[in-house]
């Protein structure tokens, strides 16, 4: 999260190193934007099985873990619509600037999903109807909302999903493949081989041999995404396999080695597909698994086998209040494009604004810290 909101402000800087930027959808190229994303998806799938297993633990019937899986979802498809569709928003023809519009679409959200405390029935009646009226207000937005140039106006669409869109199509797919399978980890492996295989399939070609006059994607990103989430849930099928005093320390091999292995896929799959986010490509998968298990290898010897977790105290929250810390800088951009002065352009050139950037993400996290201290946490 510390380095997604960093690379996130990089649009913001001139002057650095392009490796630290986003490659071109054309272009065979990893940059370190490019693996921020893949990395929390993986981290996302790691998740999903502790997930579970806790509310099974609960007594939650599969019903109340189907029902909390789609309304987790549906929110982060709302949220994404939203975010995505904001950049290209016509200010004169919605009638209202962009920076209040951010603001107010994220006032929305807090207001809906906040975690509000416990209280009795006439509070809670009070928190439902102020939750009913931000809902309306969100509508409202949503249909005021023009994007494009005049004469080419058009309303508020999923477009791409946005970033917190594409992890609410994941986190659906992905945690409803657990759900049923988890039983069985080998049709768990067969999922993540099935994703796999339909990147491959879908950049080859014989998608459109199926279906000449079908979609492009087949599943979204071709199952780009989701193969990176179900990484992630073997990942976690390892850990609890072998977590144990006597064994725990064999994972750093196995890691290792599955990391190495990924890193081979991707160069062979380089020979076939260019390496790009954008395109989704296998290589850009295989790649990036492979240094999402080299670098937990690395942050698991750290914390599990050296007992440093407490060397990331200061960024914890962003961890435990991941939605909330990417939301912030929604408001913060806005609040800055209003103020009648900006920073020095000095401050946002080469090393200098990388040490900018870096600070506005330590910054970010600091703010969604004191917001917790005051009782409010997105959490949905």
């Amino acid at each position: 999260m510390l380095w997604m909101i960093f690379v996130n402000d990089l649009w913001s800087l001139s002057g650095i190193p392009y490796w630290l930027e986003h490659a071109k959808a054309t272009e065979d190229f990893l940059g370190f934007a490019d693996v921020v994303f893949p990395c929390f998806l993986f981290i996302l799938g790691m998740a999903i099985p502790f997930a579970i297993q806790n509310r099974i633990t609960k007594a939650d019937s599969n019903g109340q873990i189907i029902l909390h899986i789609v309304t987790r979802s549906v929110a982060l498809l709302v949220m994404g619509i939203f975010t995505v569709n904001v950049p290209e928003m016509n200010e004169q023809a919605t009638g209202m600037s962009r920076a209040w519009f951010q603001i107010l679409m994220v006032l929305g959200f807090f207001l809906i999903w906040n975690v509000y405390p416990k209280y009795e029935i006439t509070k809670k009646i009070v928190f439902i109807g102020l939750q009913a009226i931000v809902v309306c207000l969100l509508l409202y937005l949503a249909f005021i909302f023009r994007g494009g140039e005049d004469g080419h106006l058009v309303r508020m669409a999923p477009q791409w999903w946005g970033i917190l869109g594409l992890i609410g199509w994941t986190y659906l797919g992905c945690a409803l493949i657990y759900l049923f399978f988890h039983k069985t980890p080998v049709l768990l492996v067969v999922s993540w081989a099935f994703f796999t295989f339909m990147t491959i399939a879908g950049h080859a070609g014989w998608l459109l041999k199926i279906w000449p006059n079908g979609p492009t994607d087949w599943i979204l990103g071709n199952g780009a995404f989701h193969s990176f989430a179900s990484a992630g849930i073997l990942a976690t099928l390892l850990l609890e396999r072998f977590y144990t005093p006597k064994k725990k320390i064999s994972l750093i091999p196995i890691f290792s080695g599955i990391g190495v292995l990924f890193l081979i896929a991707g160069f062979i799959s380089r020979n076939f597909f260019i390496i790009s986010k954008i395109q989704a490509t296998s290589t850009w998968i295989f790649l990036c698994c492979g240094i999402a298990f080299l670098l937990y290898t690395f942050i698991y010897w750290l914390v599990d086998i050296q007992g440093k977790a407490g060397w990331f105290a200061l960024i914890k929250v962003a961890g435990t209040s991941t939605l909330t810390c990417y939301l912030i800088p929604y408001v913060y951009y806005s609040m800055a494009d209003m103020l009648p002065f900006s920073i020095p352009e000095s401050l946002k050139f080469g090393a200098v604004g990388l040490v900018k950037s870096l600070l506005f993400a330590f910054l970010i996290i600091g703010i969604t810290a004191l917001l917790g201290r005051m009782k409010i946490k997105l959490k949905i």
